[in-house]
Order: C-alpha cells, then structure tokens, then sequence
C-alpha cells in the first residue's frame, strides 16, 4: 500500500510539475504593445483598474490602469481580445527571510508579468471574441451582481464595499482600516467568501425548494447545483469550492443511504483537490479552509454530540414525563430542573403552565446554541492557532466573543442580501442597517483586543502542537485522567506559541548593520552590542507625483516578517531619517507591532508630514527625540553620533534634512546617509564631520545627485551597501555612482541584486553577508 501511494504520489507530481516560465521579449524600462484575451471581468478601484490577458495558453499578465480623479476607465469586459500599450515586469518577491513567494504564487495562477498603462492609455479591441460561453454567462451574472449593489448602496461606499465583499467576493473596494479591524478580531473569515456563505445559502436555497413540496432528492441535487454557480460566481476560491464539493458529496451519500461523515468528505474533498492541483497544499488560504473544518469535525462534533446536542433533543415535549423515562439520565434530570423552573414562573406571575414552559424552553434553546456556537468558534481558533501565527502573526482572543455575534448576523445578510438584489426596497435597507451593525460590533471588539503579533515559532514548537492538536480528539475519548493531561499538553504550548520566550537572534559583543530589501526605499536594522534594536526607516512605496494609494504596507507586509523570523518581538528605537513615503511609509506599522521605546528624527520636522507616524507614536506612547549634529548617544560599547542636520542652517527641503548617523565599535565604524545630496555631503566635507568609515549606507539609493567624490575621498568607506528597487523607473544607482565607487576599489552590496545584506563587526573584523549575491555565496567578506 506504500508503495503504491509512493507511485501515485511520484506521478501526480510529475503530471503537475510546471515547466520553464515563459519568456517576453520585453526590457523593464521598454514599452510594449500587449495583446491578449481579457479572461476575467476587470476589478475597478477609485485610483486604478486591473485586467487579466492571457497572451498565450497558459501565459497570463496583470495589467493596472493607473486613473486621475475623474477619468473614466477603459471598458472591458471578458472574452474580449484586446491591444494595450504598458511597461511589463516579471514579479518579483522580496529576498528576506520570512518573507512571502509571491512570484509563485502568481505563477501557480499562470501569471508571469505585471503591467503598468499610464493614464488615458488607449485600448484596441481586436480580432474575435475569445473565452467560453459559459464562462461569459459565469461572469455576466457576477458583474450584473456587482452593479446592483452599487446601485443599491448609490452614494455609500461604505455599504458597496462591503456587500460587494460579502456576497459576490469582490474586495477591491475595501479600505486597509476596514479589513483591519475584522482580521484583528478574526472574523475576517465571514467578511470574504468562505464555505459559511455556500452553507448558508444552500440552506436557504433548499428551503424554498422544499416549501414548494419539492422531492428531497431532486432539491439537494437543484441545491448543490447552485451551489456550484454560486461558487464559480464569487471567484472559484478553495473555501466555496471545498464546501460546494463537500455538498455534492453529501448529496451523493444521500441518494445511495450511506452514513455522512464528516471527516470522510473532507478526506475525499481534500483528496479530489490535491489530485487536480497538488502544490495547492502549499498555499495557506487550502490549509486554513481544511483545517478550520477538520477542527469542527474532530473536535466541536464530537463534543456537541455528547454534550449540547442531547440538551436540546431534550427540550422537544418538554410537558410529557414520560418521555424522561427513555432519554439518558442526565437530560432526564434536565428536563425536570425546567419543569420545575416552569412551574415556578407559573405560581409566581399567576401564568399558565403551558406558557410559563414556553417560556422557559426559548431562552434554554437559545444558550445551549449560543454554547454551541462558542464551543465551535474555540475549537476552530484551537485548530487554527499554529498556521495564524505562521502566515499571519496574529491570534485572536475577541474572535471568541465576535463571532459569536457576527456568524448568525451574516448567516441572516446573505440570503438577505441576495433578497435585496432580486427585489431592493426593505431588504436592500435592512441590508444596509445590518451591515453597520456587524461593522461596529467589529470595531467595538477591535478596540479592546490587544494587538498580539506573535514571532515565528521555532520548528520543535510548532511540530509539537501539531502533534498534540492531531492527537487531541483521540485522547480525550480515552478517559477522563487522559482528557485533562492531554488539555493540558495543548494548552501549555499554546502558551508558548503566545508568549514566545524565545531571545530574538542577536549576538552579544557586535554590532550588527542590516539592510532589509524593501525595495525602492531604506530599512536599516541596527542591533548593538548590548543588545538594543534599531530601525532606521521602514520602506514604503515612492509617491513623486503618485496619485494611486498604495496597497501593499511595506512596514507590515516586508519588514515585520522578516523581524519576526528572526524572533523579534520587541524594538527599543524607531528612527525616522526623513520624512519621504519611501523611507518613512511602513514606520507606522513598524510602531504598532513592536511597540518601540523611542522614536528618533532629525531636527524639527512638521508631524503634519507624518501624521499616520505621528498618531501612532502617540497612541502608543513613544517618546520623540529630536536629534541635531552633535548629538551623542552610547549603547553599550557603541557609540552613535549624529552629523547632520545642523541646527544652525536647518535645511527644510526633505532630504536635506536627512539624519546622518556614525555607529563606531572599536576600530570600525558605519555611516547611515538617508538621503543626503551633495550639498549636504559638501557641508559634512567641509566642517570636518568626516573620517574614514569602513561601511557606508550610499545615499539617496545611488542617486547620481549623491555620493559625489569629495564625499567618498574624505569618508574612505571599505564596503558600500545601495538599498535600491530591482529594475524601477528611478534606475537606482546610478552607472556613475558605481563608476566612482570602483575607482575607489570599495565592494559594493545592493539590495536590488543581493537581497539582504548584513553586516557584522565586533570592532575589529567586520563581515559582510549577503543573502542572495551574484555568487551565490554566504561565505563572509572580511578584513
């Protein structure tokens, strides 16, 4: 059986295994004419438009339409064959440890390119319709769904955003601050299509087909059919697909009367799955859907089944005793202490027995469901505890609570909102009411669920709850002793994982310099000898006349990860070297996931050109230092001086305002630019600031306005480290920075080309380390 399981394993991998990306001849700065089949509706945001063109089988790009306030995007629609013209670049991920694949992830969507069209960007229709009837009629009906809403919610982008999220699947919308307050109180599940949303309408499908007197066959086979569009309709993701397929095979197990396990469909769903695409096993948005229902079966079920569920079998004819005499002892005893109750409340307030027992049913029925529900929402955040805090550093101690209210409110928003759409009126109304309701009582939970952002377990940790998480519902059905030492076992490295007593990866003694690749943009990692951390910048996304708001959160979604593989949980100083949205953009997170101490910036900035830095300093109590040349600080056996800005000819153009700080340990020192130009660098030259360095950070990316020749003569550095984008429009750095910088035989790391670099002295020796080098080498540079 091994063997066999071996051979099948071996040939679906072979079935599967992509083959070489395919090739466009195309250089990154060149603009192309692009001409493909638009394969899936565009996705429209207020400052840009997305289209999907497959340009070959199997060979597909993104492109963004960048949009002015006012300008009407290109129409398109899918099945259309059309030219545009637009920069083309291959994804490309950001070489840090912890970081995230996203080139293969795009590429297991057969997405090999990203495109750019600039504004008012001209789009050819050509050639025939392509794509496939059905999925023309798939996609009109999504679109149709989309445009009612808008309709619906004319004027509300609030209520568009989340409708359009909630039934169709649609999450352009969506502003970060919305989603941020539903992922933080994990409830984020019931806000994006999952097997919740099939489940709920399935059931609401079925039950309009059985009061129509229906056969019960015929209206499951009607209902996973709906199911299926439903699925396909909302995008085909793995959490509709799952339950739709766990549906269908329900059904299938209805029509020949075999018993329906739960753990068998998921088995054979998981199963179907992997066989058609196997590396989906890989991806998180697979492992949390199964997994989250994996817990409910092995665990919620069975507790339900030996607890709850006998309750509330108990309270149907609660008036007749004699039904007490076949019902197992403890729901007998049940159902006497609530005639009791019953004939209390009806000698008291002089009611009659029938209804004093009504009475006293409802609210009975509604806490054993209430019960359920929590026991369900605590088993699923059980089982998904170890992945949150893999992919997503995070674990909810409100979701308990939230979902308790925010799961019956959106199972009731669905089906109702699917109301609204075919009829408007009161429903769409009671939609609207709703969905504000289930929006503040998010917020509400938000804002008293602390902000856990929990580092990367080590691999022993993780490997042992896993284990304990699989061999819970085994061990709690061998015993009560077995029950409690198993619980416990869970709970003390649930523990762990949350409170990760674990020391972040420093070296005591060295001082240590990394450059994050963040990439267009600075983010400086310092760890001293005492072992004080400090972040010098946090990346961002460049904005030099940029109308379009940035999606991706370098702070949050790059350098935090990378702070977190190396079990970093907490940083004693943020400094801010200017305020530019590519060196200051991702502070803001950086503040709020590793609650700093201290901030420091350089001179007297205005706040007003950092408010989301400056809010979150202030919420979390930071205290700003503002630092001018001469300034002097020891860190341990390290001591930082501050060369500029100067007080006395403060300079409030951004980047002369840069912070420049030296870090000397012993014999060696590091100099941190920002992103000084030559003026600057003169006026260093010029007062004596500079002496010989052994590493320089180069300013301004490489920019051929920085690191003039007078600069580098005088500082002399060994080693330069260029914290620039791969391949972006600034073409950073500059051919002639480089040119100088080899004249000076200094060895030159750049982020663009090595990925992360680090840099280590302990005063004497200095290695520098890059992760990803044209080498491909970790073997330390020294001298």
């Amino acid at each position: 059986m091994f063997l066999l399981f071996t051979v099948a394993g071996v040939a679906v991998e072979l079935l599967h295994r992509p083959g070489p990306a395919p090739e466009l001849d195309a250089g990154p700065y060149e603009l192309v004419i692009l001409e493909g089949c638009v394969i899936e509706p565009p996705s429209l945001s207020e400052d840009r438009q997305q289209v999907l063109l497959e340009l070959a089988p199997g060979a597909r790009a993104r492109v963004t339409f960048q949009l002015k306030d006012g300008e009407t995007p290109p129409s398109l629609r899918y099945g259309q064959r059309v030219e545009v013209e637009a920069r083309v670049r291959r994804p490309r991920n950001f070489r840090n440890p912890g970081s995230f694949d996203y080139a293969a992830y795009l590429a297991r969507r057969h997405t090999y390119w990203t495109a750019s069209a600039r504004s008012g960007a001209t789009v050819k229709v050509v050639g025939e319709e392509c794509g496939t009837a059905i999925w023309s009629g798939i996609y009109a009906l999504r679109v149709a769904g989309l445009e009612r809403l808008e309709q619906l919610f004319k004027n509300q982008p609030f209520e568009t955003a989340i409708s359009q999220a909630l039934l169709i699947g649609d999450a352009t919308r969506l502003e970060d601050a919305w989603k941020a307050s539903w992922r933080q109180t994990g409830t984020y599940h019931a806000l994006v299509i999952s097997g919740l949303h099939v489940t709920v309408l399935a059931g609401f499908f079925l039950l309009l087909l059985r009061a129509v007197r229906m056969s019960e066959l015929a209206a499951l086979g009607l209902t996973a059919l709906a199911a299926m569009l439903y699925a396909l309709v909302t995008g085909a993701n793995v959490p509709a697909l799952r339950a739709t397929a766990g549906f269908s095979l329900f059904v299938l197990a209805r029509y020949f009367y075999r018993r329906r396990q739960l753990l068998n469909i998921l088995a054979a769903v998981a199963v179907c799955f992997l066989l058609i695409d196997p590396r989906q096993l890989f991806e998180a948005s697979f492992q949390l859907s199964f997994l989250a229902v994996a817990a409910i079966a092995a665990l919620a079920a069975p507790l339900l089944e030996h607890r709850c569920s006998p309750l509330l079998h108990g309270l149907s004819q609660l008036a007749d005793s004699d039904k007490d005499l076949h019902l197992p002892p403890e729901v007998s005893a049940f159902r006497v202490e609530l005639r009791l109750i019953a004939e209390t409340v009806s000698l008291y307030f002089r009611v009659r027995k029938l209804w004093a027992l009504r009475a006293t049913v409802l609210p009975a029925w509604v806490a054993l469901h209430v019960v359920e529900l929590f026991a369900v929402s605590a088993c699923v955040q059980l089982g998904l505890a170890l992945p949150m805090v893999v992919y997503f550093h995070r674990l909810s101690l409100s979701g308990l609570l939230a979902n308790l209210i925010v799961v019956p409110v959106t199972t009731w928003l669905v089906p109702l909102g699917f109301v609204a759409i075919a009829g408007g009126g009161p429903a769409a109304a009671l939609t609207g009411v709703l969905l504000r309701f289930v929006q503040m009582t998010v917020e509400w939970h938000a804002s008293w669920e602390p902000n856990w952002r929990i580092p990367t377990p080590p691999v022993w940790l993780a490997a042992a709850l896993a284990l304990a998480l699989v061999a819970l519902p085994w061990v709690v059905r061998k015993g009560r002793a077995w029950r409690w030492s198993g619980l416990s076992g869970v709970a003390l490295l649930l523990v762990a994982l949350i409170v990760h007593p674990f020391p972040s990866q420093q070296e005591s003694g060295v001082l240590e310099l990394t450059a994050i690749d963040v990439g267009q943009g600075d983010g400086l990692l310092v760890s001293f000898p005492d072992r004080t951390l400090m972040l010098v910048d946090a990346g961002g996304l460049p904005s030099y006349g940029r109308q379009m708001r940035a999606r991706l959160d370098i702070g949050e979604d790059v350098v935090s990860p990378y702070l977190w593989s190396r079990s970093i949980k907490r940083l004693d100083i943020v400094a801010m070297s200017h305020a530019q949205a590519d060196h200051m953009g991702g502070l803001a997170s950086i503040v709020r996931n590793f609650r700093p101490r201290e901030l420091w910036v350089g001179g007297d900035p205005d706040p007003a050109a950092w408010p989301e830095l400056d809010q979150a300093a202030r919420m979390g109590g930071l205290r700003v230092v503002r630092l001018w040349r001469g300034d002097k600080r020891e860190l341990g056996a390290a001591r930082v001086e501050v060369l500029s800005p100067d007080g006395a000819a403060f300079n409030r153009d951004s980047n002369a305002q840069s912070l420049v700080m030296r870090i000397t340990l012993g014999e060696r020192s590091f100099l941190l630019t920002g992103d000084i130009e030559r003026r600057t660098e003169r006026e260093l030259v010029e007062h004596g600031q500079l002496a010989r360095v052994d590493v320089l950070k180069i300013a301004h990316h490489g920019s051929r306005t920085s690191t003039t020749e007078p600069f580098l003569d005088a500082a002399r550095p060994a080693f330069a480290v260029i914290s620039a984008g791969y391949q972006t429009s600034f073409r950073h750095p500059h051919e002639e920075v480089l040119r100088r910088l080899r004249e000076r035989r200094v060895a030159v790391f750049r982020t663009d080309l090595d990925g992360l670099v680090t840099v280590r002295t302990d005063g004497r020796r200095v290695d520098v380390l890059p992760a990803w080098g044209q080498q491909q080498s970790w073997f330390p540079v020294s001298f």
